[in-house]
């Protein structure tokens, strides 16, 4: 018997092949999306243009905690699946399940939107053609990206994300250089300046719409956590993954602040607030044609993108379930070149579940998906900071100093308990706002009813180890 299992092939490794500039735009594909394209101009309606920059200016800094910390982590152990690993090791294994499956609900709900967005945007140029074929089409397209080589999915989304990125950068300089006068505006109106900016003063809601937009501000955030997801996949991650983190930050802000920025400026609150899409408006003001077609390009790269990095992050944390024998064995397979596709296809399934769902039952099961992702995103970074507490406990209780970890977080332990804090009060806002309350609604009990069923299917794990079935790969491999 002990001969049987010897010979039995090891499991492959997963292919270190992203580099930095994949990582960063990984990140960025992930952050940048139809949050920013769309959510904008309500979150400007909501909070005023002073309090939108704000709130992205605190969003940005929670994400910046959240990072260094993931970054630390990381760096130091620089495994598949990162971040729900760390919950494991260092807050307990039931947290580190609940969390995976957190995570994997909130990029699969992802992947079906995304997919229907699509669909969406392609029957804009086709409109007698069908959506649900062009959701097969692009479903085929990125499954076959992420299924065959962890290269071709990570030079896709570099060109992906490139588009979003380029567009915005040409959407802040041209929309810049018409808030100041130096290109004419198509209406042949005089040059707004920055009295936009001032015009609604500078919280004319109040401040409670600070607390109450700051889930969805995190959420459009999200996506900055992917680095982690894909630190084992990584070429030199020690050097790699401290730069990324750096590095996306401070395009993030760049990105979204200048965006808010210029929005703002030529666009009044009122007006910014109400249109289904005021990057459109202020591309047509600029007199650039075929603002509209240009647009929904860009959009639908931005979705495609979006399918691509969260449908790679939804089949690595099932992978990594399976790999701790909390799912079947068949899903932690990997191929030849060490791709979870087992994975990769029940986590596109679950996507094509969110998409029939948002068809045949758009009032009950997709309102409760969609309202559980931005909770979700929140906890998972409240186990991060905790797990990076207890890390750095953990080296130093083991004889190791800081000096000696690869990638130092700074002004610890201040930046994970901060991050603890603001993401707390992000879901303490949640109470105050009657649409986004569903959140917690929905997102408490599955995070009960996570953390209740992971005793019964560790026992059930290992009755079904002893009657021989079940295994894990690495306990088949042994």
């Amino acid at each position: 018997m002990q001969q049987h299992h010897t010979s039995e092939p090891q499991a492959p490794a997963f292919e270190r092949t992203l580099k930095a500039r994949h990582l960063i735009m990984l990140s960025l594909g992930g952050v940048i999306g139809t949050g920013l394209f769309f959510n904008t101009g309500f979150v400007i309606g909501a909070t005023g243009t002073f309090g939108t920059v704000l709130a992205y200016l605190m969003g940005a800094l929670v994400v910046y905690l959240v990072m260094l910390s993931l970054g630390e982590l990381c760096a130091a152990m620089p495994h598949t699946g990162s971040f729900h690993l760390y919950a494991t090791k260092f807050i307990s294994p039931r947290t580190g399940f609940t969390v995976a499956w957190l995570y994997w609900l909130t990029c699969t709900v992802c992947v079906g939107t995304s997919l229907l967005g699509a669909g969406l945007c392609m029957q804009y140029w086709f409109p007698d053609s069908p959506v649900w074929f062009w959701c097969l089409v692009y479903c085929l397209l990125i499954l076959g990206m992420n299924v065959f080589t962890t290269r071709l999915f990570a030079e896709g989304e570099f060109l992906f994300s490139l588009i979003k990125v380029v567009t915005i950068q040409i959407f802040i300089v041209l929309g810049g250089l018409a808030v100041f006068g130096v290109i004419p505006l198509a209406d042949g109106s005089p040059a707004p300046g920055l009295s936009n900016l001032t015009s609604a003063g500078l919280f004319p809601n109040g401040f409670l719409p600070l607390l109450t937009t700051m889930v969805a501000v995190n959420f459009a955030f999200s996506g900055t956590e992917l680095i982690g997801v894909a630190a084992g996949e990584t070429a030199n991650p020690e050097k790699v993954i401290p730069l990324a983190v750096k590095t996306t930050i401070i395009r993030l802000v760049v990105f979204f602040i200048g965006t808010i920025v210029v929005l703002a400026a030529l666009l009044p609150v009122e007006e910014a607030s109400i249109l289904k899409s005021p990057f459109v408006t202020v591309f047509e003001r600029l007199g650039i044609p075929y603002a509209a077609d240009l647009f929904n390009f860009v959009i639908l790269t931005a979705v495609i993108s979006a399918a691509n990095s969260n449908l790679f992050a939804a089949g690595r944390m099932i992978w990594s379930l399976a790999e701790d024998g909390m799912l079947p064995a068949k899903l932690a397979k990997q191929s030849s070149r060490g791709l979870p596709v087992a994975a990769l296809v029940f986590s596109m399934a679950g996507g094509w579940f969110t998409l029939a769902t948002s068809v045949f039952a758009a009032e009950t099961v997709f309102v409760f998906l969609t309202a559980l992702c931005g909770f979700s995103v929140v906890v998972v970074w409240i186990s991060i900071s905790i797990a990076h507490i207890n890390f750095r406990r953990d080296w130093v209780k083991s004889g190791r100093t800081p000096a000696e970890l690869p990638y130092r977080a700074p002004w610890f332990p201040a930046v994970p308990i901060l991050a603890i804090v603001f993401c707390t009060l992000a879901c303490v806002g949640l109470v105050f706002d009657v649409e986004q309350r569903l959140a917690l609604i929905c997102g408490i009990p599955f995070f009960l009813l996570c953390m209740w069923s992971y005793p019964r299917l560790r026992a059930l794990k290992e009755a079904r180890i002893k009657l021989g079935g079940w295994k894990t790969s690495t306990e088949t491999a042994q």
